[in-house]
């Protein structure tokens, strides 16, 4: 079975609302997820979220804090991801690899059509004291 390993960013901003971008092309295509990619050789969790994000939005972000890390099982990879509560500190957002962002509440997060590996993260954002 395939491993695959990513980062992802959890990216606030000040009404402590998180970036959520939906999929462009692919198995997911047009469901939701937190932005990030994989951890290249050499690279560890955190440069490697700042890099993806750079690439994937054309923001450069802060990596505030460590969140947790998920494994999930499709039908053809094991994923572990790594989790980091991020924020933006220079840039304008572009879409460079998504069809859409949105700014969403945990609260509101149920309404968007995930893909399945991210759906148990929202479940422990639920219960996190970083955005209260």
């Amino acid at each position: 079975m395939k491993k695959i390993e990513v980062s992802a960013a959890l990216i606030v901003n000040e009404e402590k609302e998180i970036l959520c971008t939906k999929r462009l092309g692919g198995e997911f295509d047009g469901m939701w997820e937190f932005p990030g990619g994989k951890i290249e050789d050499g690279e560890d969790g955190r440069a490697a979220v700042i890099r993806e994000i750079k690439e994937e939005l054309s923001v450069d972000i802060a990596v505030d804090e460590y969140f947790t890390t998920i494994t999930y099982q499709y039908a053809s990879f094991h994923l572990t991801m790594h989790l980091y509560f991020s924020s933006i500190i220079n840039g304008e957002l572009i879409l460079n690899e998504h069809s859409d962002a949105t700014w969403s509440s945990v609260d509101k997060m149920d309404n968007l059509n995930w893909v399945p590996a991210d759906v148990q993260i929202i479940e422990l954002l639920k219960d996190s004291s970083y955005l209260q």
